[in-house]
């Protein structure tokens, strides 16, 4: 089971398309990287690759 991370100021905004997105602030929090290829990624997550910068 997945740890619930309880959302604070500055862990997401709204796009212009009304979507949330998540910040690298909020990604670091969770401690790993979900390879969804995330606009903000922190662990470099590259989605074209399918691989993490080293």
């Amino acid at each position: 089971m997945k740890k619930i991370i309880p959302i604070e100021e500055g862990d997401f905004y709204w796009t212009p398309e009304g979507y949330r997105c998540f910040t690298a602030q909020y990604l670091l929090k969770r401690e790993y990287c979900c390879e969804s290829g995330c606009r903000h990624c922190p662990y470099g997550f590259n989605k074209k690759s399918n691989s993490t910068k080293a």
